[in-house]
């Protein structure tokens, strides 16, 4: 930590600084240079509060110089980690595709979602199953059509988890990765519930989050035990209105560097137009995104919910066939 003491601040107030330095049981490097004097915390800041010093008489400015988020940080864990979902890796060689539905509607539209994932080789499968009941028992009846749905192709499941309350139907009908979306991204009572559970969690980016923010979400889940976590960037809200989100790119870059773990993207929901996701998708590829999520809908000129940003089977499968030799140039597979 950086103390920086005001122009012209008196010995008194800079002794004082330093003492309560001390009552830390740390130390400090005192450098004065012509106008102002800088006091550098030797040891674990940690156990210092920052805002007990910005309040002595005569202290400008307290910075930290050590990141908050340490499980995450990618300094505390050089090389990258890699999450297993029954087998399937997230943040490995393999770009994942992980898509379905925006919502459940039906045991028969998730079945031939489903059928429409294995046709197009996506390895998992995704929905957001309470959109359209929240009601917990219709919550229920949901997850149960997306599990006996994608156990019919072997594929894995994601479902986003609204409500803390819901975690006991999650955990009872075994899914195997939970999603959480970026209205919950600092819901502090839900990541520390989920981080006592041993599940991958894909944590979205809120939308007027910053990226420190975001690792810090992730640091609340994984100070509970549960290391398994994938950042996924949904977009940013800005001043632009051609579409919902901004899908930052940038924060894909500086998360690789920022974190071992992996990072996806969700161009779907960012973008909110099914004719943009293609585009997104790709960049997203080319700056080292670990997977992309999709909306796909079986007919999704009669989907109930988020219509304008699904994408069909003919879709799905034209967008697979341009993510391919991007892939395959990048030294990775799809």
């Amino acid at each position: 930590m950086i103390i920086v003491m005001k122009y012209g601040a008196s010995e008194a107030q800079i002794d004082a600084v330093v003492r309560k330095i001390h009552q830390s049981g740390l130390k400090e490097h005192l450098s004065r240079g012509a106008e102002l004097t800088i006091i550098g915390v030797i040891g674990d800041e940690e156990r210092l509060d920052p805002s007990r010093f910005a309040i002595l008489p005569g202290v400008d400015r307290v910075n930290r110089v050590a990141k908050q988020y340490k499980i995450v940080s990618r300094s505390t864990h050089p090389d990258g980690t890699t999450i297993k979902v029954r087998g399937i890796e997230i943040g490995g060689e393999q770009v994942q595709i992980i898509a379905g539905p925006y919502a459940a509607e039906s045991a028969q539209q998730m079945d031939l979602s489903a059928d429409l994932l294995a046709a197009a080789s996506c390895r998992l499968m995704r929905c957001g199953a309470f959109y359209s009941e929240p009601a917990p028992q219709k919550g229920r009846e949901a997850l149960a059509w997306l599990k006996d749905a994608a156990a019919r192709h072997q594929l894995p499941v994601v479902a986003e988890l609204p409500d803390v309350r819901m975690l006991d139907a999650f955990m009872e009908y075994d899914i195997e990765m939970i999603q959480i979306g970026e209205r919950n991204m600092q819901n502090l009572d839900l990541l520390r519930e989920i981080g006592r559970i041993n599940k991958p969690i894909i944590l979205k980016r809120g939308v007027s989050a910053t990226i420190v923010e975001w690792l810090m979400a992730a640091e609340s889940i994984a100070a509970g035990g549960n290391h398994n976590i994938i950042f996924c960037e949904h977009g940013i809200r800005t001043f632009e209105n051609a579409y919902r989100n901004v899908l930052d790119i940038s924060a894909i870059a500086v998360l690789k560097q920022e974190t071992h773990l992996p990072v996806m993207v969700d161009p779907s929901d960012a973008c909110g137009k099914a004719w943009m996701v293609p585009a997104l998708a790709q960049a997203a590829i080319a700056a080292g995104a670990d997977g992309v999520l999709l909306d796909v809908h079986p007919c999704p000129a009669e989907a109930r919910y988020a219509a304008d940003q699904a994408l069909s089977l003919a879709a799905l499968m034209q967008l697979m066939a341009g993510l391919k030799p991007l892939v395959m140039a990048l030294g990775r597979s799809l």
